[in-house]
């Protein structure tokens, strides 16, 4: 299934302490940023990659796609201050096409495989987001004081990519903005539509580069592939 991806990557990295955006900082050999664009650059079924920059930092994003010869990148407009935002900046410049996935840029680990499961089921059923099942106990807890255990069993953390069908992202974005209302990832924005997300559950080591001990799992993930 053919599907063209957005990256948002215009967020300040706060709590990974670097000093500057951490999808910049080098993981191995090459910045975050490069890896997560590589793994779509290479799968076939991509046809168009979109990143959502800070002006500032768009002529550096350049430079790196031309040095690593990323060729799918077909625009970088102006993020926003929430990652919504940029999402919706992307969707608005792009193209109707069948399907549009929305993936972290610092999540350089997933894979193709999963990649194009995921597309192929949000092809079908118009929407699929990755997740993994909840390892650990989990309470729910006020002021400090656990008041319950929940059953994890019933339990996911979200990961990306999410996909959809364009039509269906772009008019969730659309009345999300007109209405004023944030979401924390577009499969909220999604569901407040009425429409089903299905789950393909995804990998562990599909981790989110969020802190300085991510890059230690970082590397050694890489270091196992390779």
């Amino acid at each position: 299934m053919r599907y063209e991806v957005v990256l948002p990557a215009a967020g300040s990295g706060k709590r990974m302490g670097a000093g500057q955006n951490k999808l910049f900082l080098n993981l191995a050999d090459k910045p975050i940023l490069v890896h997560t664009l590589l793994v779509f650059e290479q799968d076939e079924n991509c046809t168009g990659i979109w990143i959502a920059v800070k002006d500032e930092e768009r002529p550096f994003i350049r430079s790196l796609i031309e040095k690593y010869n990323i060729v799918k990148v077909k625009g970088m407009p102006t993020g926003g201050e929430e990652r919504q935002h940029s999402v919706h900046s992307c969707i608005k410049e792009m193209n109707a096409v069948d399907v549009v996935l929305v993936h972290d840029a610092a999540r350089p680990f997933i894979t193709i495989p999963k990649i194009n499961e995921l597309a192929e089921v949000a092809y079908e059923k118009g929407a699929a987001i990755a997740g993994v099942r909840a390892k650990d106990t989990m309470k729910v807890v006020h002021n400090g004081l656990i008041k319950a255990t929940v059953d994890r069993e019933s339990l996911w953390m979200v990961q990306t990519p999410q996909a959809f069908r364009y039509e269906i992202l772009a008019e969730a974005e659309d009345l999300a903005e007109k209405a004023g209302f944030l979401g924390t990832d577009e499969a909220m924005l999604v569901e407040r539509l009425g429409h089903d997300i299905h789950i393909v559950e995804c990998s562990y080591e599909n981790v989110k580069m969020t802190t300085q001990e991510d890059l230690v799992f970082g590397e050694a993930i890489l270091k196992q592939r390779k």
